[in-house]
């Protein structure tokens, strides 16, 4: 099955168009400055080939038209016929209560998606849009949304609840949902699959670290607490974002510069995290170029990264009873090596004991543990295309 799998933002659209039996990526690309002016940067894989084209995108329509004349180009493209692409996947930011699994896209799950926009106002309007431009362009192709909160549905309702009243939790489904599902789904699986077990079988703690970063415990499977909380705000310190912090200090800082709630949200979410203790940069790498330099608080903030992931994953050691691996994938995850290294290094009392040299790689799936280390600690390149269209085409399959 030929499944196009589409990532939509604001003012951008990720795509890739994937054979759901061999895995394989047959062309993939993005298109960026939608509503702006319009550029689409189109790869295929297996000819090494880019192409950059400047096209006119007043809308996300505009934006999935383009991506299929370059799927279907005599010259860049990969298909004769739109028609040979069976079926689209949607990534969906949040699916709130109402999803626990990925689901075929009706008018009732449409009419869900949009229920759930004050929980994500920034992600799933966009999301919906990209959905409706592919109904618009590719009408009567089956579609399926893929939920980031899905796989995270199974935690207990002591792990998802906050301390609050409870009535806004039964009115306004104020609780803890959890992003990066699709990513700690697919990691989960193919840990399994290295230790020769089944999933049902094994503890693991996925850590997904990239510019935004998510801790989860999954127990036999099933995900049972992870960081990301009522937003993808909460949790650990991020690229830009402030994660977990002491809700009195919106208050104290509103309060003193005269900020209003839209002012603060921006600094947590945009200004805050590795970028405001280093007053450097978001990016890791920047990060770790300056701190070789002498700069203090670049070391401080990757330093505070660090020894975050590291009490979570105690912590989700402690909630599950034991743990069986540890889980580094995305992007800093897959390819820095002295992150993963300073996090896990001191976790000897819990079983964990690296192996330097296995561990000095990139974006490779392997065990970076030594091969003595009670819990096995693991490499796995993240893949939510992959989880996307093998669902999309399950689904599907069914229908």
């Amino acid at each position: 099955m030929k499944i196009l799998v589409i990532n939509a933002g604001s003012s951008s659209l990720k795509y890739q168009l994937m054979d759901s039996a061999s895995h394989d990526v047959l062309a993939k690309g993005l298109c960026e400055r939608i509503g702006i002016d319009g550029r689409l940067t189109h790869k295929v894989p297996s000819k090494d080939l880019k192409k950059e084209f400047e096209i006119p995108m007043p809308t996300h329509s505009e934006a999935i038209a383009s991506v299929l004349d370059a799927l279907v180009s005599p010259e860049h493209g990969v298909i004769k016929d739109v028609k040979e692409i069976d079926a689209v996947g949607h990534r969906v930011v949040h699916g709130g209560e109402k999803f626990a699994a990925s689901a075929l896209i009706t008018d009732d799950v449409m009419k869900a998606l949009e229920e759930c926009i004050p929980l994500a106002p920034l992600h799933n309007p966009a999301n919906i849009t990209g959905i409706q431009a592919c109904q618009k362009v590719m009408p009567g192709v089956p579609m399926v949304a893929v939920f980031d909160t899905a796989f995270h549905q199974t935690m207990p309702e002591k792990a998802y609840l906050y301390a609050l009243p409870y009535e806004y939790y039964e009115k306004d489904k104020v609780r803890r949902y959890g992003f990066h599902g699709t990513s700690h789904r697919y990691v989960t699986a193919r840990a399994a699959a290295m230790l020769g077990k089944k999933a049902e079988d094994v503890k693991i703690i996925t850590c997904h670290l990239g510019n935004g970063s998510s801790v989860a415990a999954v127990d036999g499977g099933k995900s049972v607490d992870t960081s990301m909380g009522f937003t993808p705000l909460a949790g650990l310190p991020m690229g830009t974002r402030s994660g977990d912090l002491d809700a009195g200090i919106l208050e104290y800082l509103m309060t003193k510069y005269g900020m209003d709630i839209k002012e603060m949200l921006n600094i947590l979410n945009k200004k805050s995290g590795v970028l405001g203790i280093s007053g450097v940069s978001s990016d890791f790498r920047d990060l770790e170029d300056a701190a070789k330099g002498g700069n203090h608080r670049a070391e401080l903030a990757l330093e505070s990264f660090q020894y975050n992931v590291k009490k979570l994953i105690g912590a989700y050691a402690a909630a599950m009873g034991g743990v069986d691996a540890i889980v580094f994938t995305a992007g800093v995850g897959e390819n820095d090596a002295a992150t993963r290294m300073a996090v896990a290094s001191g976790l000897e009392f819990m079983g964990v004991k690296m192996d330097a040299e296995a561990n000095n790689t990139r974006g490779k799936e392997t065990v970076i543990s030594a091969a003595d280390s009670k819990v096995k600690v693991l490499l796995i390149p993240t893949d939510e295309e992959l989880m996307i269209a093998t669902d999309t085409a399950e689904i599907v399959g069914k229908h």
